[in-house]
C-alpha cells in the first residue's frame, strides 16, 4: 500500500485498519470496485454450465479459494480480494458479499439464497455520514455452517462451527461453535 509524503495513511489503509475512511470518492477503491464490478458482471452473464470459466473469475476475484466450490449466479462484492473460501463451499443465488473488510469462510460452508454478508458500515453521526464516510469489521465463518434463506451478517462478526442459522436471521453478534441460532437480532436457540 502506498503512503503519501504527508506519511499520512491512505484511504485503503485505514479501511484495513477499521478506521473511518472515504470509500465514495477515493480514485483507488473506486477503480478497484470497479474492475471487481466488471468481473461479477461477466460472470453473472456467462451461461449457467460455463463451470470452468466461472471458476476461473471467482480464482480471478477471490484472495484464496480451495476445491469444490459453487457460487450460483447471480453473485455480487465489493472488491473480491478480501474474501477467502475454504473446501466445498456453496452459495445459492443472489450472495452479496461487501468486502470492504475481510471475510472469511471455512469449509463445507453452505449459504442459502438471498443471503449477505456486509463488512461496511456508516457512522450514526449525521456529519460524518454525509461526509460519505464509513468504516469496516472483518467476517469469519467458521467450518461446517448453513445458512438459511435470507440470513444477513453484520460487521465483525464471527459464526463459529457448526452451526446452522436459520432462514431470515439478522446476526449481529458473534455465535459460538455448535449453535442453531435463528431470528433478528440472531441469537442462539439450541446447542448441538
Amino acid at each position: 500500500m502506498k503512503v503519501n509524503n504527508n506519511m499520512e495513511k491512505t484511504e485503503k489503509e485505514k479501511c484495513a485498519l477499521g478506521l473511518l475512511y472515504d470509500a465514495n470518492y477515493d480514485k483507488e477503491l473506486m477503480k478497484e470496485r470497479t474492475n471487481c464490478k466488471l468481473l461479477c458482471q461477466e460472470y453473472n452473464n456467462l451461461a449457467y454450465d460455463k463451470f470452468e470459466k466461472r471458476k476461473k473469475i471467482i480464482k480471478k476475484l477471490f484472495n484464496k479459494t480451495q476445491s469444490e466450490f459453487l457460487i450460483e449466479q447471480p453473485f455480487v462484492c465489493d472488491y473480491g480480494y478480501n474474501i477467502e473460501i475454504g473446501r466445498n463451499f456453496y452459495s445459492n443465488h443472489n450472495l452479496i458479499i461487501l468486502d470492504a473488510g475481510k471475510v472469511t469462510f471455512g469449509d463445507n460452508v453452505f449459504i442459502g439464497p438471498n443471503c449477505a454478508f456486509y463488512t461496511a458500515g456508516h457512522p450514526t453521526e449525521i456529519e460524518l455520514r454525509n461526509k460519505g464516510l464509513e468504516y469496516a469489521k472483518p467476517i469469519k465463518v467458521g467450518n461446517n455452517v448453513w445458512f438459511g434463506g435470507n440470513v444477513v451478517v453484520l460487521p465483525g462478526v464471527e459464526i463459529g462451527n457448526n452451526c446452522t442459522i436459520g432462514a431470515g436471521s439478522v446476526v449481529v453478534k458473534n455465535i459460538p461453535a455448535n449453535s442453531i441460532a435463528v431470528g433478528n437480532p440472531c441469537r442462539v436457540i439450541k446447542t448441538i
